[in-house]
């Protein structure tokens, strides 16, 4: 039987691989004997005296092997698609290539020289990272320096809480195989310059929405705030200028030394230590102040990636609308739409059947069903419309009576998505319900209109006694054991991922007729399809979560209180773990 190995990467120059030494000294040390490890050290120029001391360390441990990579070879086979830049030179760009290199591996573990591991590496490889392009950490420079935070979201376009650190990243070789994530790297080379953070923000861009979040220790970034003691840090990072051989005074310092000190780079590394000059020092700072200049310029250029994208390949209106959002979000307007309706004509009592009893009615809906399940399977066939998972479906199977529905809005089609949930569910001997605008009831045209009015909808009215109907209506639906599908944040903000604040309706719906409110939240991601509008349709995954039950014993006002109170919180933690970013929202406070 063949012997399989975990592979583990390494990017260095000759003059860097005392450090590699170092590191891999940390992870010989820590890692389970269970497993077989083979390293790869990518280089162009290091010597044959340099490698015999990183062979030397694998010499009386059977647990690893140790080759050196030339991707000299490589380079010259892809220099023609190059754009004319020195990128291909530079060490750190070298992990784009181990997907296509080295087709025999599925995943790797890529690694910088500059590292301390004391955790047991192989925990690390054996991560499921599912279909992730990879697995990584976030990057602490932009948490917590917010002039590199606003960098990301403003030149790069990718949340300054879902930027990741390539510093130690765990490769989903296949899917960097099957989604062209080199071929997307030379593409945008020849788009944009990034000179800020460089391959790190090109791999950011091209994996946004597609990384898996691994926990903080695994790259433990010697950076600001670490809010865990230095003993559960699984990698230490020594990013930036924060270099042990550069400052005898550089936090847990002591942790690579003591690392180095069992090394034959040992003197090598300490007299660099020892020679590192004030003035050196002193160009390490203005460097230090130079990036951060450099990522308020770019922020501020004109020209920026993110502005040359929305300017030349994105619908104008989706741009304004996104615009008008980040308005909206900033004068806490959360309520309002940011799109026009249609004119709304007034809905009078006679002209709707909540209940659709009549034959008329029953035909009509029955044939607007017909027509929407075509529409939608059109729309899933085409990929405008891509639902990836249904989570949690099991709390819909599980309901024993009718249920106010709650989903945030962000899409005119989101409801189908719900929808299909509903059937997903197998709960289809009750009907499902959706609760709409009155202008969308009685004032959209065609085929869109059709369906707003005889897809089982319940539409609201500015006239009073319209909307006595519509809320007997509902009770009674609810109480016959139905489903009705309410928009509690009363806004569609379009692709807007956060959670809105919560209207009372919804629940005041619940705690009148004693059913349990069921929360729906959807989280998109970017697929790799770019939609007409020159952005990317997003994938949806639809979860569900536990029903909140009225409780009994206390007024239907303190009910409908507690209702939305557990609801926020449901969606607010979905948010916080999906997208593992902090809720929080630019309001401005007057």
């Amino acid at each position: 039987m063949a012997r399989s190995y975990i592979p583990i990467f390494y990017a260095c120059d000759n003059a860097f691989v005392k450090f590699t030494v170092v590191s891999l000294h940390s992870i010989m040390q820590n890692a389970s004997k269970e497993y077989h490890y083979r390293v790869h050290i990518l280089h162009t120029d290091i010597k044959e005296e340099t490698k015999e001391q990183v062979y030397a360390l694998a010499q009386d441990n059977p647990h690893f092997e140790i080759s050196f990579d030339d991707v000299t070879d490589y380079l010259h086979s892809i220099a023609d698609r190059l754009p004319l830049r020195d990128y291909y030179s530079k060490t750190t760009y070298y992990r784009l290539f181990i997907a296509e290199m080295f087709p025999e591996y599925d995943k790797a573990v890529y690694i910088d020289s500059d590292t301390v591991v004391q955790g047991d590496i192989s925990q690390l490889y054996l991560t499921d990272i599912r279909d992730a392009y990879l697995g990584a950490c976030h990057e602490q420079a932009m948490v917590q320096v917010d002039e590199y935070g606003t960098y990301a979201e403003k030149v790069v376009g990718v949340s300054r809480y879902n930027f990741f650190n390539a510093g130690v990243i765990l490769i989903n070789c296949n899917q960097f195989r099957l989604r062209f994530v080199l071929d997307k790297f030379i593409q945008y080379l020849l788009t944009y310059n990034f000179v800020v953070t460089q391959d790190e923000d090109y791999l950011n861009l091209i994996c946004k929405d597609h990384v898996y979040w691994l926990d903080q220790r695994w790259n433990t970034e010697i950076f600001g705030e670490i809010p865990y003691p230095i003993e559960e840090a699984n990698v230490l990072h020594y990013i930036m200028v924060n270099k042990p051989w550069h400052y005898a005074d550089c936090r847990h310092g002591d942790i690579f030394w003591r690392y180095a000190a069992e090394t034959s780079v040992y003197k090598d590394i300490k007299q660099i230590l020892d020679s590192y000059t004030d003035e050196e020092r002193r160009r390490d700072q203005v460097s230090a102040d130079n990036l951060l200049a450099l990522a308020i310029a770019e922020t501020n250029k004109e020209d920026n990636y993110l502005n040359r994208v929305n300017q030349r390949n994105r619908n104008r209106e989706r741009v304004e609308i996104l615009q008008k959002i980040e308005q909206y979000e900033r004068e806490g307007r959360f309520d309002e739409d940011v799109e026009e309706d249609p004119p709304t004509k007034p809905l009078l009592p006679e002209d709707v059947d909540y209940y659709r009893r009549g034959i008329n009615q029953r035909l009509k809906t029955k044939l607007a069903y017909m027509m929407a399940r075509k529409f939608v399977k059109g729309l899933l066939d085409e990929k405008k419309l891509i639902i990836k998972e249904i989570r949690g479906i099991e709390h819909f199977q599980g309901l024993q009576s009718g249920a106010v529905v709650t989903c945030n809005h962000f899409n005119a089609f989101d409801s189908f998505a719900i929808q299909l949930a509903y059937e997903a569910s197998g709960q289809t001997d009750r009907t499902f319900y959706r609760v709409i605008r009155e202008g969308n009831y009685t004032s959209f045209p065609g085929f869109y209109g059709f369906l707003m009015r005889h897809c089982n909808t319940l539409p609201l009215s500015s006239n009073r006694k319209t909307l006595n109907k519509f809320t007997e209506a509902t009770g009674q639906l609810l109480k016959e054991g139905n489903f009705v599908l309410v928009y509690p944040e009363q806004s569609m903000w379009w692709n807007y991922r956060k959670p809105k604040p919560l209207k009372e309706g919804a629940y005041l719906f619940a705690a009148k007729n004693q059913v349990p409110v069921l929360p729906c939240f959807i989280t998109m991601k970017d697929s790799e399809i770019l939609g007409d509008d020159g952005f990317y349709v997003q994938e949806y995954t639809i979860h569900i979560a536990p029903p909140i039950y009225p409780q009994s014993g206390i007024s239907y006002k303190k009910n409908m209180e507690r209702m939305m109170e557990q609801n926020a919180a449901v969606w607010k933690d979905i948010y916080e773990t999906e997208y593992h970013i902090p809720l929080t929202y630019t309001t401005e406070v007057k």
